[in-house]
């Protein structure tokens, strides 16, 4: 990444780890004048305070919610704050696990300011890939190219980037949970914008064991809003011919 383009790095942590500080060592390396936001969403704990004081000695700012509010929450706090505190800059939403390599985050953010539109790091479902991702990620898909005639590979990737003119549009899209990424991807399709894809490195740690997800209440979330949308696709034809 050109040292000279900054952007925002949004970082939505959960009782974080240490590769919180580690990732942002090494993006600090890859683009010099980067600038990290970090919204912590109800972390407890004196393992997960002494993460989040790292953070803010590496020139973090940590925004802090109170209680566990949701991924959607989170993201949306830190878009605001991006819009506010640095008007102009693109931002890259990224998971602080280690799940993401930081070759893969600076081509995402080269992406997104190469075309200014969204990017959205998209995994390989090949070997090596839980099965429950691979089932996942495929029903996914089916139903979101049933319902948007788009062709999005990897719908729930963490890895994403916007362009500094979404930024307010983002924090005006429904959803508080993991459904909320969904969401966004189902209001782009419908407002025209364009998604750009870009293949990056399937990264499982000991079995994704660090995510918060809920197979059961989480993936009830996301389902949902894709099948309404698909029946409202399927609805409006209908009431045009009247």
């Amino acid at each position: 990444m050109h040292p000279d383009r900054s952007i925002v790095f949004l970082l939505p942590v959960y009782q974080p780890s240490r590769h919180l500080p580690e990732l942002m060592t090494e993006l600090r390396q890859a683009a010099p004048g980067c600038h990290f936001v970090i919204v912590d969403d109800g972390s407890t704990g004196p393992a997960a305070a002494e993460v989040l004081r790292q953070a803010e000695n590496l020139g973090g700012t940590v925004l802090r919610h109170p209680g566990n509010q949701g991924k959607g929450v989170a993201l949306k706090t830190g878009f605001g704050y991006a819009a506010e505190q640095h008007p102009g800059l693109d931002v890259v939403c990224a998971d602080a696990d280690g799940q993401h390599s930081v070759a893969d985050i600076v081509r995402v953010a080269d992406r997104v300011r190469d075309t200014g539109h969204t990017v959205l790091g998209v995994r390989r479902f090949a070997e090596n890939v839980p099965l429950r991702s691979k089932v996942g990620n495929t029903v996914t898909q089916v139903l979101f190219k049933a319902a948007t005639g788009r062709g999005v590979q990897d719908t729930q990737t963490g890895l994403r980037a916007y362009p500094s003119a979404l930024l307010g549009w983002l924090c005006t899209v429904p959803g508080e949970r993991f459904e909320y990424e969904m969401n966004v991807l189902l209001e782009a399709a419908r407002a025209g914008h364009r998604i750009e894809q870009v293949v990056i490195t399937t990264t499982y740690l000991d079995d994704n064991s660090s995510s918060h997800f809920s197979a059961l209440s989480d993936s009830a979330r996301i389902y949902w809003p894709l099948l309404r949308y698909a029946a409202a696709s399927l609805l409006t034809p209908a009431r045009a011919t009247r």
